[in-house]
């Protein structure tokens, strides 16, 4: 099968080529090409790393390969609905969310922030959630970084499924309380209340 470009984002471009996706980091212009290229360097290492601790403790896509020269990352494609066009449509919608808010408690146990939580990052195959993209992704102690994280899920919630966002997202919070998850709720609130998170 020939490469073919599925999706492109401003940092890179993904390829399915047969039963794998490459994400391939893409040369920026308005950089300097030295620093250009450590950072896509970076950023590659970062985001493979990521996804290789997170696959010990959620469903991730298996890396298969991590080329540092290309910039790129070869990893399984996963066959299934992407959540954000089918979420609204499902009829267990809110099990799903509840099920998806205790696999977020585990990442951040873990000390993984996945940095644009989305349902367009989220892949249902079957009764799993895929969480893809950690190229905004890092690992931190901070429990406003975790605040943050859940904070950024409701933004994309009311923004793509205003519908009946608000009952998703209680889902979602009661999937993740089901662990001791009452110092990031508060820090959430606190994230809230400052005019820099607000739409």
């Amino acid at each position: 099968m020939k490469e073919k470009i599925i999706a492109q984002a401003a940092e890179a471009i993904i390829i399915q080529k047969d039963k794998t996706i490459i994400k391939r980091r893409i040369a920026k212009g308005y950089r300097l090409p030295v620093l250009d290229e450590k950072l896509r360097k970076l950023r590659t290492r970062s985001e493979s790393k990521l996804l290789e601790k997170a696959s010990k403790i959620i469903p991730v896509p298996k890396v298969i390969k991590v080329d540092e020269k290309t910039k790129e990352i070869e990893m399984e494609f996963i066959h299934g609905k992407k959540l954000s066009e089918n979420l609204d449509k499902l009829q267990d919608k809110e099990k799903i969310m509840q099920t998806l808010g205790s696999e977020i408690a585990k990442l951040h146990d873990n000390n993984i922030i996945h940095g644009d939580l989305t349902t367009s990052n989220m892949i249902l195959k079957g009764k799993e959630i895929y969480i893809i993209d950690f190229g905004l992704g890092f690992v931190s102690l901070r429990v406003e970084d975790k605040a943050v994280d859940l904070h950024l899920l409701k933004q994309a919630l009311e923004a793509k499924h205003y519908q009946n966002w608000e009952k998703l997202y209680e889902s979602f919070l009661k999937g993740y309380k089901s662990k001791e998850k009452s110092k990031i709720i508060a820090q959430l609130e606190e994230v809230e209340s400052r005019g820099r998170y607000k739409h």
